[in-house]
């Protein structure tokens, strides 16, 4: 979940949430806050995190943000890219998503710090394009969190890895206050053996460096996980009330382990780790 995903949720967070007299006051109505009909959330973040999937070199990276609801199509960020859902939630009860997912992979494509992994070789960025479903259960713990659940299927149709990925995800959000939110979320990646052998493949034909390949050969060993991990966010709406609209600001932490022929590849076996960390700030504006 990003700014604008929470900036969503929040509003229908009760005033009641930040307040004593919490028994005396009800969620606003929707059609008093700015998410009533059209509405867009647009944002930056800069985040820190690996230069490439195992890697143990960090780098900055800028984020743009847009989420948002127009013409009845919620528009949802992803990582490195967004998804349109066509099928708009029901005002009581489970929600269904369903709609199209797309994403810019750019994995080696740049940023790469390690100078051994360097020559071997920058990759071409994927652009990858599929469908993504999932279901939302409102009300879970308390009368304003929620549950959701969700998979993404994505093919590259930009000629690099030209394979697949899943994308399993799990999320639980809810308002602390007002103004402030938190969501947890659990997600990993599967993805195909076209995928494994463009990432992960380590052959002394690609190194372009002086003399002898460094690194010793790997073959994937076909499809299977290449990670998974636990993300917390944490928004702030800047005037405490997040139902007006107006600017956020978030920080994100999250730790992920890859799996696999991602772990094992000398890349990350040898020149990187196992264990992925990154940290985001970001601030956004609604409308």
């Amino acid at each position: 979940m990003t700014l604008g995903a929470i900036l969503t949720a929040l509003a229908g967070a009760s005033p009641a949430l930040a307040q004593d007299d919490a028994e005396t006051q009800g969620p606003p109505d929707i059609e008093d806050t700015v998410f009533a009909g059209d509405y867009l959330s647009v944002g930056v973040g800069v985040a820190l995190n690996p230069s490439y999937t195992g890697s143990d070199d960090y780098v900055f990276s800028v984020l743009p943000v847009v989420q948002g609801s127009l013409g009845g199509v919620d528009i949802n960020p992803r990582a490195g890219g967004v998804e349109l859902d066509f099928v708009q939630d029901p005002d009581e009860g489970v929600g269904l998503d369903l709609g199209i997912a797309a994403r810019l992979r750019a994995n080696r494509a740049s940023q790469i710090e390690d100078e051994v992994v360097l020559q071997y070789g920058e990759l071409d960025r994927a652009i990858e394009v599929g469908p993504s479903v999932g279901l939302n259960f409102p009300a879970v713990l308390n009368p304003y969190d929620s549950i959701g659940v969700g998979v993404d299927a994505m093919w590259d149709i930009n000629g690099a890895h030209g394979g697949m990925t899943v994308s399993p995800s799990v999320n639980y959000s809810t308002p602390l206050s007002r103004a402030v939110f938190a969501s947890l979320s659990f997600s990993a990646e599967w993805a195909d053996e076209d995928f494994q052998d463009y990432y992960f493949r380590v052959d002394d034909t690609a190194f372009i460096g002086d003399g002898a390949a460094p690194l010793p050969e790997f073959e994937p060993r076909g499809g299977g996980f290449t990670s998974a991990g636990v993300n917390l966010l944490l928004g702030i709406d800047l005037d405490g009330d997040i139902t007006n609209g107006g600017f956020g600001i978030i920080a994100l932490g999250g730790y992920s382990r890859v799996l696999g022929d991602a772990a094992d590849t000398p890349f990350t076996d040898i020149r990187g780790s196992k264990d992925q960390f990154i940290g985001a700030v970001g601030i956004g504006y609604t409308f």
